[in-house]
């Protein structure tokens, strides 16, 4: 008998449906060997998708000469740019066309652009070379999303999404050290006379590295049993056809989803929120260390260090309960929790707290990014999965944006109005002595937004919960 991938109901235990003898270690982490190969798939074109970054950035700033800075944000803004308006547009095709015909394709157009890059040396051709990757990325990975429930027990949804997270995001420091090694091998290759043909140089590496990831990551995904959706449509979603005329229509197709659904509200809500939040520490960490803490640069780095230990944290503290928490509560408490968090790092004056907030608040984001996917995976019906995620990303791409650029921008007019308002920005009510810098007061913001998300979020699982006679895991799909 075959190791069963997705022709297997997703509640059906790997235990009772192996040969007898007890699955292998990769089939008890992963749930089910299918997965186990998507996730590999899935850490390897994530490595390629840093390596990319990271080249095409640094070949930006090459090939920008006296301009590099502008380069550079040409370059990411093609990176971002696509999201906003053909997010919708790709979760329809998602949901119409094979997902894994989907992904294949779009990890072999990756793979050639990589190889086309060493031969391109205007700033231009870079824009367009991102454009390209950047809409190959944005069907790839909602395709992906709306994979994992036909290859996942729906018992192991929440371990399976805390997998996908460690492939996305703890890929990167592998490739930034994979880019630093090629560096290293460029050199060696530069010193072989009979190499010089090729003029081989880090980033030339990279695009050849980085094609082989792409190139890997689709023949991994070709040996996966993925259904074909297409011919298992319900007849109200075939009734449904979409105009691929009317680019307003797919839009408004794709984005009704989210407010339809109080589930599929509160998951999207509650991660844009959080990103917008969390997300601030990032560009406005440093300030807070030297303006509020006088912990100089090295506050900084204790900040993001103890970002990234929270979220191992709560991945890992997930991965052990997945089983005995309410998932849509824990997802609403997190919210809650980490807007606290933040406010309480705003708050704090002395780096060690500071430092345990932001700790508490990364333990947080990681649990709310790891319950949104798993309550998206769950309630929502697979015909709709494509769009979903694909507006999702788009939210995400788009906060991110927010937090990075406007954060700064929002920081420095409340500093000017404090400084305005007040003596030396302090102020002394009740004989205390309050320092409220821009950067202080952009932090309490952005917590009380992700609070304020939490409590929305709370009200709306609680009418999913009373409609749906208090099962959170009824099915959200159909209207």
């Amino acid at each position: 008998m075959s190791e069963p991938e997705a022709e297997l109901p997703p509640t059906v235990p790997i235990q009772a449906v192996g040969r007898g003898d007890r699955p292998g270690l990769h089939v008890r982490l992963f749930g089910t060997s299918a997965f186990f190969r998507l996730w590999l798939a899935q850490v390897v074109s994530a490595i390629g998708d840093w390596l990319g970054l990271f080249a095409i950035t640094y070949l930006a700033t090459r090939v920008g000469g006296g301009s590099s800075g502008t380069a550079v944000g040409l370059v990411m803004t093609a990176r971002i740019l696509p999201g906003f308006f053909l997010a919708s547009v790709a979760g329809v095709m998602i949901d119409r066309l094979d997902r894994k015909k989907v992904m294949v394709i779009c990890d072999i157009g990756r793979a050639a652009v990589m190889v086309l890059l060493p031969f391109v040396d205007t700033v231009l051709g870079l824009v367009v070379a991102s454009l390209v990757l950047e809409i190959g990325t944005l069907l790839w990975s909602p395709a992906k999303e709306a994979s994992v429930p036909n290859l996942v027990p729906t018992d192991r949804l929440t371990s399976a999404n805390s997998l996908s997270l460690v492939a996305a995001y703890g890929t990167m420091p592998l490739a930034a050290g994979l880019f630093a090694l090629l560096a290293l091998v460029a050199k060696w290759l530069g010193g072989i006379e009979a190499l010089d043909a090729l003029e081989a140089d880090q980033e030339t590496l990279a695009f050849y590295v980085d094609a082989a990831t792409f190139l890997t990551s689709a023949l991994i995904i070709s040996t996966l049993a993925l259904p074909d959706r297409r011919r298992e449509r319900r007849p109200d979603v075939e009734r449904r056809r979409i105009d691929w005329g009317q680019t307003y229509h797919e839009l408004k197709e794709g984005w009704s989803l989210i407010f339809v659904n109080p589930v599929v509200r509160a998951v999207n809500v509650g991660l844009a929120t959080g990103l917008v939040g969390g997300g601030m520490i990032v560009p406005l960490g440093s300030v807070f260390s030297v303006e509020v803490l006088g912990a100089g640069p090295a506050g900084y780095g204790v900040f993001v260090f103890a970002l990234g230990l929270g979220v191992a944290f709560g991945v890992l503290g997930l991965s052990v309960v997945q089983n005995r928490v309410p998932k849509d509560r824990a997802f609403a408490l997190s919210l809650l929790v980490a807007g606290g968090a933040l406010i309480g790092v705003a708050s704090m004056s002395r780096m060690l707290l500071a430092a345990v907030g932001v700790g508490v608040l990364g333990i947080c984001a990681g649990s709310v990014y790891v319950l949104g996917f798993t309550l998206l995976h769950e309630n929502v019906e697979d015909e709709l999965r494509g769009r979903i995620f694909s507006a999702l990303y788009t939210l995400v791409r788009l906060c991110v944006l927010v937090s990075f650029a406007v954060g700064p921008f929002l920081s420095g007019l409340l500093d000017s109005v404090s400084s305005g308002l007040l003596d030396d920005r302090r102020w002394e009510p009740l004989g205390l002595d309050l320092f409220l810098p821009g950067v202080r007061l952009t932090l309490w913001l952005a917590g009380a937004i992700i609070l304020l998300a939490g409590a929305l979020a709370v009200r709306s699982l609680r009418a999913t919960r009373v409609a749906a006679g208090r099962d959170p895991g009824a099915g959200l799909g159909s209207r």
